[in-house]
């Protein structure tokens, strides 16, 4: 007994994982706690935080670039703990009724999804505002979060047994619409940056749509495959709207581009292949709706092969110094980089592969700072548009002038609008809430 006592710790095995909002950030929980990178170079993968105070922890989220991160425990599966990691303070906790599944912020609001019910809370001050009972089982926690404030749309199963998307407005509290996404139940879900687009696939994984957000208009079908069923693992689009990423338990990443198809075309020379094509074309008009549908669905722009099958993973489609990448963070503690070409697409190049279970490089106050831009290898990327907004004036409220603990902040004291958060420099005036009781919010 003292022989085992007084062997080396184990090695700190993953938990969970996921990325930021905007994709510059990467958190991982752990057996032993959790940590965060920085994206923000390719060759180099910064750790600007870790935490070894909570252990086993199955959810961690952050809140953009900033100090706010939200923690799960399985020591304490019902509880929510919000923190400002610079600080090393805790803001606040809330205790639920059952075991916290997921969570979801933006700038405006913070969601707690249970398996029969979600919680919405006002982030600035973490007031329940909201809370929506008998939900379908969910009991994979699947809802997405717009993390566009402006509109704050929640997306969740309709039901446990179709593919029935709820859409509520996060902002008014109000139900948007029900859109019939799929035939079988739901397995991902996943708005765009500006919360105008909504991709779904459901539990056989084979067709991927999107949706117009908060119509609900089918914009467009892809297909992942037909050979069979797989389990979604990953959904998410680019932060230009302009690519839709899947990955699964398969070895294969797909990467749609979403192109707006006129018909318009010109006219086809007078060859074989083209009466061919023509006469084609023409026959699908008389084929069920079904097999039709399936000739029309567009192919993957892009893919990966992954070294393994059978993982679980998830993706990301971020521009790191300043051209676009694919990141893949795999369930054996790996983040790897691909660069994609986002003019012809094909198989994307495998450039670097981190290990997020090793000893980190602590940076904790090199996280924004800029890196050196690789040499410039796609020519449709020098015209991007930069995606990332002036920090210089986004308003807030700095680290030393947000509230104090237990503070109740006056309304008249809070910004214009929702509480934005610049990088380290800013963060959500919070008042303390321990001991909060979910249950007295308004229901619905």
């Amino acid at each position: 007994m003292e022989a085992a006592a007084e062997a080396p710790a184990p090695p700190a095995a993953l938990r969970c994982f996921s990325y930021n909002q905007d994709c510059t950030s990467l958190a991982i929980g752990t057996t032993t706690g959790y940590r965060l990178f920085s994206l923000s170079s390719v060759e180099q993968l910064d750790q600007v935080h870790e935490s070894n105070e909570i252990p086993d922890v199955y959810i961690v989220e952050r809140l953009f670039s900033s100090s706010l991160v939200v923690v799960v425990s399985h020591a304490k599966p019902q509880q929510m703990n919000v923190y400002h990691f610079k600080k090393g303070t805790e803001i606040c906790n809330y205790s639920y009724s059952s075991n916290i599944l997921s969570i979801r912020l933006n700038r405006q609001r913070l969601v707690v999804c249970l398996e029969e019910s979600i919680y919405i809370h006002n982030i600035k001050d973490m007031k329940l505002l909201k809370t929506i009972l008998d939900t379908p089982p969910n009991t994979t926690g699947l809802c997405a979060l717009s993390i566009n404030h402006a509109n704050s749309y929640l997306a969740y199963p309709g039901s446990a047994t179709s593919g029935e998307i709820a859409l509520y407005d996060g902002n008014s509290l109000k139900t948007a619409c029900a859109i019939p996404a799929h035939d079988g139940p739901l397995a991902a879900l996943a708005f765009n940056s500006t919360g105008s687009k909504l991709a779904s696939a459901s539990e056989k994984g084979t067709v991927i749509r999107v949706f117009s957000i908060p119509g609900g208009q089918k914009l467009y079908e892809f297909r992942r495959g037909m050979k069979r069923y797989v389990n979604i693992s990953s959904l998410v689009f680019s932060m230009d709207s302009q690519f839709l990423c899947a990955s699964s338990n398969t070895e294969t990443v797909h990467i749609f581009k979403l192109e707006h198809l006129t018909d318009s075309r010109p006219e086809e020379p007078p060859t074989w292949s083209g009466y061919m094509g023509k006469m084609f074309q023409a026959a699908t008009n008389y084929l069920p709706a079904q097999v039709s549908g399936m000739m029309n669905q567009d192919r993957a722009f892009a893919t990966v092969r992954l070294n393994v099958s059978g993982q679980r993973n998830i993706c990301a489609l971020s521009t790191i110094q300043k051209l676009p990448r694919l990141l893949v963070t795999t369930s054996d503690g790996h983040l790897c980089i691909y660069n994609l070409d986002p003019q012809d697409g094909g198989e994307c190049v495998l450039i670097k592969k981190h290990s997020l279970l090793g000893s980190g490089k602590m940076e904790e106050n090199k996280e924004n700072d800029l890196q050196p831009p690789l040499p410039q290898s796609y020519a449709a990327t020098v015209a991007r548009q930069s995606t990332v907004p002036s920090t210089s004036t986004v308003p807030g409220y700095s680290e030393d002038g947000g509230a104090l603990r237990g503070e109740v902040i006056p309304e008249h004291e809070f910004a214009t609008g929702p509480v934005c958060l610049d990088d380290e420099n800013e963060f959500p005036p919070i008042i303390l809430c321990r001991g909060g009781q979910p249950g007295k919010a308004k229901r619905s």
